[in-house]
């Protein structure tokens, strides 16, 4: 038996992927699971897609987590270091002249770092050094 996914379900897919997608990967991951939960192996694609293109919209930390993390690096008062180079997502920042600092627990993301950039705060994958969003 085969199992359709109709237009009012992909839709209604869109809509709860998007109140918890955060970032591309968990995006696309959360729009899989519940794709595949409501319509089997061709909900999971689905939802996998509308998951990442919301998720990548909403960007890492999601649109109700920026406000906050803002004020705290704010509140922190941590050094602006001058970049010559575009302060942009995808940009690889130098292994020295920038310190890098955790982002703490109450924010969910243990995998990243941030640091202030010719006063902007981004968000850094600290392997690569990668700039992954920009707070504006």
């Amino acid at each position: 038996m085969r199992t359709w996914i109709s237009l009012p379900i992909v839709l209604m897919l869109g809509v709860a992927t998007q109140a918890h997608a955060q970032g591309l990967e968990r995006g696309a991951r959360d729009g899989r699971e519940r794709g595949e939960a409501i319509a089997g192996p061709l909900g999971a694609a689905v939802g996998g897609a509308i998951g990442a293109a919301v998720g990548t919209a909403n960007n890492i930390l999601g649109i109700d987590r920026r406000d906050r993390f803002r004020i705290y690096v704010l509140g922190e008062r941590r050094p602006s270091f001058a970049y010559a180079g575009p302060v942009r997502v995808g940009t690889v920042l130098p292994e020295d002249g920038v310190v890098y600092y955790d982002v703490p627990p109450e924010f969910a993301l243990p995998n990243y770092n941030y640091t202030i950039l010719n006063d902007h705060p981004v968000l850094v994958e600290p392997r690569t050094r990668r700039i992954v969003e920009v707070i504006e």
